[in-house]
């Protein structure tokens, strides 16, 4: 027990510096930060969920001291707390036939990365309210957050800025939860391999390329689509009755666009699963796997978005065409291993 509160602590202290370099500006520094939750997931999963819950406290009350109260909350409900969760759920585990590697069922892949993507909008949505508790406080609030930015950065109070500020309120949040889902699902697989390297991961490492999501995962991304359009298609249906069309999204409307760009991300991270798969009979998979990875980089740099969106498109195509379920029947298995 002592060894669990004190590993806790240091990683505590580790999350906490980690979560603090932002405040150099560096890149080295950006990198960093998105590092947070990497020690209180090593702690959780390496020891026990315990001593991760120790640190994600730690960290914050270090955070709250050195920088005041509000960075308590901050770090302690957007890094601590899902990192947390997250290493709690992937060491489940429960009894199963003796058949198996190891007598236990653990916690589906498939099943995290829904989650990753739940806390992605989640996290999103627990900072809406110090920005307004309406849509349109909430668009104006976030627009003169941004205002105050890009004039700090390019000096201009003439209020002619260089970017359009109305765009970024319109597609940062559902940013920052895409970006919230990849950080989560990133850092989880990282701090496994560290745990596992080191002898102290009890599960079994996974096949992700086999992953599946759980069936209510495509019911929650056709809903979150539904309620992110429902104004535009109703804008739509009145112009064609009452004249010009007003497109005037709700706060759930814009709730809901958030969790559907979570969710895209996570049908991108099975897209990703079933190439992997699909490319186990190929003998130049690593070939294809290093042209697909470099193309994803490129061509997301230059057309932002649409790479997600093709892989969100090959997750959701297995999911109802079962692909590699397909090319397994057909193939048999590999000739190599994964």
């Amino acid at each position: 027990m002592v060894q669990i509160i004190l590993i806790g602590i240091a990683a505590g202290f580790a999350a906490a510096l980690l979560f603090a370099s932002v405040v150099s500006g560096s890149f080295l520094s950006i990198l960093l930060f998105y590092l947070a939750p990497l020690p209180v997931m090593i702690a959780a999963l390496g020891w026990s969920h315990l001593s991760g819950l120790i640190a994600a406290v730690v960290a914050a009350l270090g955070l709250a001291v050195a920088f005041g109260g509000f960075l308590f909350a901050a770090f302690l409900v957007g890094v601590g707390l899902p990192a947390w969760w997250l290493s709690y759920l992937a060491m489940l585990s429960r009894p199963v036939d003796p058949a198996s590697p190891d007598h236990r069922e653990w916690y589906p892949i498939g099943r995290l990365v829904v989650w990753c993507a739940i806390l992605g909008m989640l996290v999103v949505a627990m900072a809406i309210p110090n920005f307004g508790f309406d849509a349109d406080s909430f668009r104006t609030g976030l627009k003169q957050a941004f205002e105050r930015i890009v004039r700090i950065e390019t000096s201009r109070a003439d209020g002619n800025f260089p970017i359009d500020l109305d765009f970024l309120v319109l597609v940062i949040p559902p940013m920052a939860a895409t970006l919230s889902t990849i950080t989560n699902s990133g850092n989880l697989w990282l701090a496994a391999r560290v745990v596992n390297v080191s002898g102290l991961l009890r599960r079994p490492w996974p096949d992700i390329s086999a992953m599946k999501f759980p069936t209510y995962a495509p019911a929650i991304l056709a809903a979150a689509l539904a309620l992110t359009f429902a104004p535009l298609f109703g804008s739509l249906i009145g112009k064609s009755f009452s004249g010009p069309a007003n497109y005037a999204p709700s706060l759930i409307n814009i709730m809901a666009g958030v969790l559907a760009a979570s969710m895209l991300m996570a049908y991108a991270l099975l897209g990703f699963a079933v190439i992997h798969a699909l490319t186990r009979w190929m003998s130049n998979r690593t070939l294809i796997l290093t042209g697909l990875y470099i193309g994803f980089l490129l061509t997301g740099v230059a057309f932002p978005g649409w790479p997600m969106l093709l892989m969100a498109l090959v997750g959701l195509l297995d999911t109802v065409l079962d692909l590699r379920g397909r090319m397994a029947r057909h193939h048999g298995p590999p000739a190599t291993g994964t």
